[in-house]
């Protein structure tokens, strides 16, 4: 069987809400924060908003009839290569949080397991759904032995 990997996800808001003021806001974080690339787009005739981690993925904001709630811990993972670049990330969203107050985060202690750790936080913020900024460590020689890479 071939392999997949996610291509992207769409985050439906009420009609009305991906204002210029609000995607410019949602393009201050994840883009000058997280390091991700924003455009405008038309979808079936509807302007959206499309946030690219990379470009093979991406993240369709539009606007619908019954919009997404997450009124939980519903989250998107995004994997890092090192505990630095997560801790990196971390201190970044922090300072961003200081002038913003809507920017949540959920810091977790390490998710030790006898053959992985994982090294994560959560953060939210104006989409209605949690990022889980991770990455993964395995001891020595337990490393998995077929693993995405991206070259």
């Amino acid at each position: 069987m071939s392999r997949m990997r996610f291509n992207h996800m769409e985050l439906s808001f009420p009609r009305g809400a991906l204002t210029q003021g609000f995607r410019d806001d949602v393009d201050a974080f994840y883009c000058e924060v997280l390091g991700w690339d924003a455009l405008d787009t038309e979808v079936v005739g509807q302007s959206c908003h499309l946030l690219r981690p990379d470009d093979g993925q991406f993240i369709l904001l539009a606007e619908g009839k019954e919009p997404m709630a997450s009124p939980g811990y519903d989250h998107l993972g995004l994997l890092m290569d090192t505990r630095g670049e997560v801790d990196s990330v971390l201190a970044n969203c922090r300072r961003f949080q200081e002038g913003d107050d809507r920017l949540r985060l959920k810091e977790y202690e390490d998710l030790v397991g006898p053959t992985l750790t994982v090294h994560a936080f959560y953060v939210k913020y104006l989409l209605p759904i949690w990022f889980d900024v991770q990455c993964m460590e395995w001891p020595a020689g337990m490393e998995p032995a077929r693993q995405w890479h991206y070259s």
